[in-house]
């Protein structure tokens, strides 16, 4: 078995938190609506009227729209591309030739400069066509290079790079490492200046388009010395440079034409011009980045529930059990009615959020984390649903249904496709705790030194005036409010009524924001440690959210005569689902088996029900847990493939 790196940070987890916390934006500029949601505040006037794009916007992004349709059902091959778990050359070729690699990049650089709001349309048209194809292009404009330079980046930099990554070069971000992945405080990988160069050392993991990649951005940790602040920083790097090397290129159960490897940097020097923004900036880098790159993963779960929709509605239609179709048995049907609720739903937030990004008023950091958490989440069970709906035939290939003659139906590659988005970008237990922080920060604003062992008696006082003034003003505002009103949000109520849906969104939002407050009081120093409900805290306010959308959509598609009535019909329905959901997580905040469940795990490390293990055999190997990612130079074959 290799040793274990002997390079890597060692880091207490107070320190790893306080890396984290200092790479947060730290301050709200604008308002935020999630944000007012979780302190019980029900600010309807941040999201309604729905925000619109402008006419040129539309017409660019249809136009657009209508060339990448053409391009998804002639060029691209979804079996081949699952058949050889690679996309082919000319798929990427095309897609450079369309314009498709600068959607977002701004047209004097030579991108399309489409908003956010088409930019997601049309990753959910081409992954509902090949998922694989979909990771490739929001990888590398969401996280990519093109996204940090936008935000950060010099004009130079902007200048060198835009250009090529908008028509020719693909684009990677390198931040995992083999034993780093949420805790970017023990990153290992390091950048030693030298003279007007950095010199790169380290081992990245999971790079997505890291093996096909033209320019990487890397974070890498810059030693403290004279003259260099050090910590934490991002660069563009050239991916054909002296001692970078593809040493693997991985396999997952989904996405099978990913191009995703393991990239090894020994002795690459950079230069310095190529650094993003100042030395330790790196980690606030990619978290401002993933503010907004974080929607391309919903958009792609929408077009995922969309596909969903439709599968289900033409094969619970054609297929007939005991004398009617199966659609038609409560059974099945509850399960369609979930998919079409939820797919509204999930549009509706998805479509907000970036509408939001687009007209920059509003912060939405906690939007577009609750977009990505909470599209994950219900796309996999959507997914599944389809499955379980089409039977035995959901768990069969499509290659297997074509070849007995059956319609190649690709349920079960979805399912398998759509479960990493509950780990890219940040798993679902990391969102969790980063929406939960962002969404106590008021309270930790005013409080947060009350409950800092480090902090003197002295601030420990003045943190207590500060908090006595905050919560004399905010707790009598959680008493009483609009949604105990039976005349609040008329303007919501038609033939279907969602006016009733907003009231019980403000009611629980000041329930959500009592039971938050009432946990703080309880726990207060301890509260970081009870995630499980933290967790349900923030998946309240998801379903909140959501709700939330659903009807302002709906009242949009109704004033402009698009399909308003039955809009109306699905964002009722979707509330009614909601409401039970959120009336269940409230039960589970305070009648649950946390505690139960922390001896239960203290047992299993502990060896004391090992017993329970016997009669089965691990077909595992017996290698490293972690591969060795020590620094020095490749062993292995490179690779990369560059597409030119």
């Amino acid at each position: 078995m290799s040793a274990a790196p002997t390079t890597r940070p060692t880091v207490t987890e107070r320190e790893a938190r306080q890396v984290a916390e200092a790479a947060r934006e730290q301050h709200w500029r604008k308002p935020s609506f999630a944000k007012e949601l979780f302190l019980g505040r029900f600010r309807l006037d941040l999201i309604h009227p729905h925000p619109l794009p402008a006419d040129e916007d539309v017409q660019r992004g249809e136009e657009f729209l209508a060339k990448l349709r053409d391009f998804c059902e002639t060029k691209i091959d979804p079996a081949r591309i699952e058949r050889d778990a690679q996309i082919p050359d000319e798929v990427i070729d095309g897609l450079k030739e369309l314009g498709a690699l600068g959607m977002k990049i701004d047209t004097r650089y030579g991108g399309l400069g489409l908003t956010q709001v088409y930019y997601n349309k049309a990753l959910a048209l081409v992954g509902s066509v090949s998922p694989a194809v979909g990771a490739l292009l929001s990888a590398h404009q969401s996280i990519g290079v093109p996204q940090p330079l936008k935000i950060f980046g010099t004009q130079e930099q902007k200048d060198a790079f835009l250009p090529r990554c908008a028509r020719t070069d693909i684009s990677a971000f390198l931040l995992t490492e083999p034993d780093v992945g949420s805790d970017p405080a023990r990153l290992a990988t390091t950048a030693v200046p030298d003279g007007d160069d950095y010199v790169l050392d380290g081992v990245k993991l999971w790079t997505t388009n890291g093996v096909v990649a033209d320019l990487l951005v890397v974070m890498a940790r810059v030693p403290r010395s004279e003259g260099h602040k050090g910590g934490i920083t991002a660069f563009v790097v050239e991916a054909g440079s002296e001692g970078v090397t593809v040493e693997n290129r991985n396999a997952f159960m989904g996405l099978r034409g990913l191009e995703n490897g393991v990239t090894r940097f020994h002795q690459v020097r950079v230069p310095a011009a190529n650094r993003i923004g100042p030395e330790g900036a790196g980690l606030k880098i990619a978290l401002t980045t993933l503010n907004t790159g974080r929607l391309s993963l919903p958009a792609m779960c929408v077009g995922a529930g969309k596909w969903c929709l439709k599968i289900a509605r033409e094969w619970s239609g054609a297929r007939e059990q005991w004398g009617k179709p199966v659609a038609l048995h409560e059974a099945v049907g509850s399960k369609i009615a979930f998919i079409a609720a939820t797919t509204f739903a999930l549009e509706a937030v998805l479509d907000l959020s970036s509408q939001m990004a687009d007209e920059d008023r509003n912060d939405i950091r906690i939007e577009a984390a609750l977009a990505k958490l909470y599209g994950s989440e219900m796309a996999c069970l959507m997914a599944d649903e389809l499955v379980q709906i089409r039977g035995g035939r959901g768990f069969e290939t499509a290659a297997s249904l074509a070849a007995r003659g059956e319609r190649a139906v690709p349920a079960e590659q979805v399912l398998r496709d759509l479960r990493i988005n509950r780990i890219f970008e940040g798993s679902t237990e990391i969102m969790h705790l980063l929406i939960a922080r962002e969404a106590v920060d008021a309270h930790l604003s005013v409080a947060g030194d009350l409950i800092d062992p480090d902090k003197s008696l002295q601030d420990k006082a003045k943190a207590g005036a500060q908090a006595g003034v905050f919560y004399a003003k905010w707790l009598p505002r959680l008493i009483a409010g609009p949604g105990q009103l039976p005349t609040s949000y008329t303007e919501f109520k038609r033939e279907v009524d969602l006016s009733a849906h907003l009231r019980y969104v403000e009611r629980t939002a000041r329930k959500l924001a009592r039971s938050t407050f009432y946990a703080m009081s309880r726990w207060q120093g301890r509260m970081e440690t009870k995630q499980g409900f933290l967790g349900r805290v923030v998946d309240i306010g998801a379903e909140l959210f959501a709700m939330s959308a659903a009807c302002v959509r709906a009242e949009l598609l109704r004033s402009q005569g698009d399909h308003g009535r039955e809009a109306y019909q699905l964002a009722d329905a979707f509330c009614h689902q909601a409401r039970i959901r959120v009336e269940e997580l409230f039960g589970r905040l305070w009648t649950n088996t946390d505690d139960l469940d922390r001896k239960v795990v203290k047992g299993v490390l502990s060896g004391t029900y090992t017993w329970l293990e016997q009669g089965v055999l691990d077909p595992s190997d017996d290698g490293p847990w972690i591969a060795d990612a020590t620094p020095g130079p490749a062993t292995k074959e490179n690779v990369r493939r560059p597409i030119r």
